[in-house]
C-alpha cells in the first residue's frame, strides 16, 4: 500500500487519467482501482462476454462504461469458449502442451465466430493514458490494431505468456518488441506463475510452481524515462499519479515530477521527496 496519494500534494484540479481496459471481466480488483476510488480516472472497457459486460455496467463507477466488443486487428476470428470463461480466447488452448503440467487443462466447450474491432477505429476512445490488456494470448492483436494510438499511451499493464499455452499465440518476446517500437520500456512484472510438470508435484500442492515459468499476471510497461522531457505537463502529472498510486514506483514517479517541474516550475518534485522522507540530491 502506498503511504499517501499523489493527489494530496497537488493543489487545484487534477487531470483525469484515461483508462482503456481490454478484457474487462470482473475478477477481483482492477489494477487501477485506487484511481477509481478517488474519482481520478475515466474508463472505457471491452468485454466480449455479454453477461460479464452487462455485469460490469450495472456496477460501474461514474465515468466508467463497458462495451461488448472483442478488440484485435479488425478481422473475423474464431472464438474458443472454455469451461472457465476467464480463459476463453481468440486462440485455441494448446492441449498437448498444457497436458504436460499438473492441473492446467483449459477445456473448450464451444466455438463461434466474431468480428474483432481495431482500437484505432473506435470513436468511443478519445485518448489513452493507461492501457490494461488481459485477453488470453491476443495481446499483440490488440496492440497491432491500435497503430497510432499506442504512441500516446503512458503505461501498459498486460498479461503475458512465456510459453504457448494457446496455439500459435504471440509470447512475451513478441509483445516486448512491439511495445518498445512504440517507445515503451518494461518496468516490472507481477504475479509470475508456474506449474509443476507431471508426474512431479510442488511441496504437495498440485497447483504450485516448480521450475517452469508459464505466465505473468502483469508486465508493466512505461513510456521511456529518457523521453519524459517530450511529454506535456498534464501527461507527466498523470504518469506520476499512475506510477505512485497504482504501482508504488516512487523513484520513477519522482523522475516524472522532476520533468514536470522543469516545464512548469511548480515545485512538486521537492514536495514529493519531502513527503517521502527523502532529500533532493544533485
Amino acid at each position: 500500500m502506498v503511504p499517501f496519494s499523489l493527489r494530496t500534494i497537488v493543489t487545484g484540479d487534477f487531470p483525469q487519467v484515461s483508462v482503456v481496459d481490454v478484457g474487462a471481466a470482473e475478477y477481483g480488483k482492477d489494477p487501477y482501482h485506487s484511481l477509481t476510488a478517488q474519482g481520478l480516472c475515466r474508463v472505457i472497457g471491452f468485454e466480449p462476454n455479454e453477461p460479464n459486460c452487462a455485469k460490469r455496467n450495472q456496477s460501474a463507477a461514474l465515468g466508467h462504461r463497458y462495451l461488448p466488443y472483442a478488440l484485435g486487428r479488425g478481422d473475423r476470428r474464431k472464438f474458443y469458449s472454455c469451461a472457465n470463461p476467464l480463459t476463453s480466447s481468440l486462440y485455441r488452448p494448446n492441449a498437448a502442451l498444457l497436458d504436460k503440467f499438473q492441473h492446467l487443462q483449459l477445456p473448450v466447450v464451444g466455438e463461434s465466430e466474431l468480428q474483432t474491432h481495431r482500437m484505432e477505429d473506435l470513436s468511443e476512445i478519445e485518448d489513452i493514458d493507461y492501457l490494461k490488456l488481459d485477453v488470453q494470448g491476443a495481446e499483440l492483436d490488440v496492440i497491432e490494431g491500435a497503430t497510432r494510438r499506442m504512441d500516446d499511451v503512458l503505461v501498459v499493464h498486460t498479461e503475458i505468456e512465456f510459453i504457448p499455452m494457446y496455439e500459435d499465440q504471440p509470447l512475451f518476446g513478441d509483445i516486448d518488441v512491439a511495445l518498445r517500437r512504440h517507445g515503451l520500456l518494461l518496468h516490472k512484472m507481477d504475479g509470475i506463475t508456474g506449474r509443476a510438470m507431471k508426474p512431479l508435484i510442488s511441496n504437495g500442492n498440485p497447483y504450485g510452481p516448480l521450475s517452469q515459468w508459464l505466465y505473468a499476471d502483469a508486465a508493466i510497461y512505461v513510456r521511456s524515462f529518457m523521453t519524459f522531457d517530450q511529454l506535456s505537463p498534464e501527461k507527466l502529472l498523470k504518469l506520476a499519479l499512475i506510477l505512485h498510486d497504482v504501482y508504488g514506483s516512487f523513484d520513477l514517479a519522482a523522475l516524472a515530477l522532476e520533468a514536470h517541474d522543469a516545464k512548469t516550475g511548480q515545485g512538486l518534485w521537492t514536495a514529493y521527496l519531502t513527503r517521502l522522507g527523502a532529500s533532493p540530491s544533485t
